[in-house]
């Protein structure tokens, strides 16, 4: 029986999460599976996989394929390595505290690159989130200047209009006094 490492679609309509389990290659893609062994939700920044790492790693070492987004998520998660430098033991290419040392080296190096990009992903959306707000404030103070402006321009007038208005009505009331 061929056994493979792949992912079972879940979740709605556009918002799709993924189950990592281990299937028969010949059972459908959402169907029946020996195991769930995590899970993969491509829609965060980054994307997150949670994985129960010995059982993967026991499944490949046994000959379970995994698919192609299953074996860059295995490689990423370093899975694929520590494959790689057991079958060195295996083959007496390197002792087992080497191949240990060495997947160490490698799993704190890509934490501290992995972490670094969640930081860089933070500052440039907390700079964005400031040049939105600095933007909205310009907004808000060009609009309250043109309304100030609107308000003196009206006030201004109103004096001018309102003697206006008192001198026609001064000469409407002059005029019927003098026919009288």
């Amino acid at each position: 029986m061929a056994v493979k490492i792949r992912l079972a679609r879940r979740g709605r309509k556009k918002l799709a999460r993924f189950d990592v389990i281990i299937a028969d290659a010949r059972a459908p893609r959402d169907g029946r599976f020996i195991e769930k062994i995590g899970t993969y939700n491509p829609l965060t920044v980054p994307a997150t996989i949670e994985l129960d790492e010995e059982k993967a790693f026991q499944w490949l070492m046994n000959g379970a394929q995994p698919s192609d987004t299953v074996k860059a998520m295995l490689s990423y998660r370093g899975i694929m390595l520590r494959k790689h430098l057991q079958i060195g033991v295996v083959k007496g290419a390197l002792s087992q505290e080497e191949a240990d040392r060495k997947l160490n080296e490698w799993k704190e190096s890509k934490t501290s690159k992995i972490q670094g990009r969640v930081d860089k992903l933070a500052g440039d959306k907390e700079a964005k989130a400031k040049a939105r707000k600095e933007a909205e404030a310009k907004i808000k103070e060009a609009r309250a200047e043109a309304i100030r402006k609107k308000a003196e321009v009206a006030s201004a007038t109103a004096p001018e209009a309102s003697a206006e208005t008192a001198a026609a009505e001064g000469e409407a009331s002059a005029e019927p006094a003098a026919e009288a």
